[in-house]
Parts: structure tokens; sequence; C-alpha cells
């Protein structure tokens, strides 16, 4: 397994201008990791040429550019606005191609008030079977997120993935987002993740709390899984970035080489 991370772990240095994103490819130079996740929010453009400039930057550092990842809604009730979040899924999977990156991370959406959950199941198989058929000629995979709403558990994420039913759909396996038997369901998803959102903390479902998410134990689910990918940082905790980024990216590291050993 390799260690990357996401530009949404830097977000508030990002959004607030402090940080470009070539200022977090050197960033994670200085952490040795080995590619990033570039998160769609923080491109100051998509034109052709900023584009270039990020891959040829990226490659000039010897940084692999994971995957790329949208905030997408495909549980729009109104037909017209969810074509926007399709069309929008489309415009970066271009840009994905564009960059090299293999794979791009898509949200599913939850329930809109006054629908009902077989609706939005619908609408999401929908969504992705269509943006699935325009990404496979291009050789970038889907990538679907446990994050909340109808992809909420394991139980609901497989069930949209085996209801679109193609090889260029896997899952966005994040470790932080599971809220009932968490390394249970991490277990559950982890033969059909293409690519893992690595969270410092855990829930425990028995105090309701969240804790140090315990990453020996989900490296050894991964493994007997067959899961060779990335471990990409998503850091949501209370320490800054800046220091505590590199701290996980330390314990990450000793996990894996504890289990390669």
């Amino acid at each position: 397994m390799k260690i990357g991370c996401c530009a949404y772990s830097f977000r508030q240095y990002l959004t607030s201008g402090k940080m470009t994103l070539e200022d977090f490819l050197d960033k994670a130079v200085e952490m040795g990791l080995d590619g990033v996740e570039l998160t769609a929010y923080y491109f100051p453009s998509t034109d052709t040429s900023y584009l270039n400039k990020i891959k040829r930057e990226a490659f000039l550092r010897g940084l692999e550019i994971s995957g790329t990842a949208v905030g997408n809604n495909f549980c729009k009730p109104d037909p017209e606005e969810r074509r926007e979040q399709i069309e929008m899924v489309k415009k970066w999977i271009d840009i994905s191609y564009h960059l090299g990156a293999p794979c791009i991370r898509v949200f599913a959406g939850g329930v809109p008030k006054g629908h009902t959950e077989e609706e939005a199941f619908n609408w999401v198989v929908d969504a992705l079977k269509e943006c699935v058929e325009y990404a496979a000629p291009k050789g970038v995979i889907i990538a679907l997120e446990d994050h909340g709403g109808i992809t909420t558990t394991a139980e609901q994420v497989l069930k949209i993935y085996r209801a679109v039913g193609s090889e260029w759909l896997g899952i966005n396996l994040d470790t932080g987002n599971f809220r009932v038997n968490p390394y249970e369901e991490i277990a559950a998803v982890a033969p059909y993740a293409v690519t893992t959102h690595a969270k410092v903390e855990i829930l425990n479902p028995q105090t309701g709390k969240r804790e140090p998410a315990d990453f020996a134990r989900i490296v050894d689910i991964l493994h007997k899984a067959g899961y060779r990918g990335f471990l990409s940082i998503e850091y949501e905790a209370a320490e800054d970035p800046m220091t505590g980024v590199p701290k996980f990216v330390e314990y990450l590291r000793s996990v894996l080489r504890r289990a390669s050993g």
C-alpha cells in the first residue's frame, strides 16, 4: 500500500489563499508521500494551461496524482438540477483523464424532504450508470464514497455498487464515515475499494465518541481483501494539519512497516 494525501486535508489554507495547489505538492514532497488526491474545490482554474502545469509540477516532484474528488449530489429531486450534477462529474472525469488521474471520488447524496430512499437510490444508480459509461472509454474509475445519506452503511453502499454493475465503478472507502459497526463495515466494502481515505479518528459506537482509528487493524483488513492502493489521508482532526498530517503520515508508515515485516 502507498501513502498519499487529499488536498482537502489542508482546506483552511487552500481556501484562505495561504496555500496554493503547488504549495500542497511541495508539502507532500516534504512528507515523503507517494501521491496526492486533488480535490476539485481548490483548483483556481480548469483551463488546459493550468491543468498541464499541475500535471507537470506533480511529475517533476515524483508524485502520482492518485485521483480527483468532487462534491456532487445525485439526490436532487429536480431532473434539471440532477442533470447539472451529472454534467459536473463528467467535466471532472475529463479533467481526471487530462491529469492522468486513474479515478474520481464521487458522492451519492441524501434523501430530500418529501421523497423516499427508493427514489433517491434510483436517481443515484441512473446517474452513476451514465457517468460510468462516460468514464470507461477514458480509463477513469468512478469511486463512490461512504459519505452519509444513502451511503451511510456498508449495506447501502454495496446495494448501489451492485445495482450499477460495472467494473469501472469502485468504492472510495472512507475509514471514518461508518457509524454502526465501523470495522465490520470497513471489512464488508474493502474487497470493492479502489482507493481509501484514511481518517485519524473513527466512531466508537459504544460510547458515541470518536477515538483514534486502529490502522493496524484496518491495514490487516485491507491486506486480507487484496487491497494494494493508496491510503490517502483526509485529515479532519483538531490539530493544525501542518503538524497533524505529518504525524499521521509517520504513524501510517510505521503500521505499514510492521505489516510488511
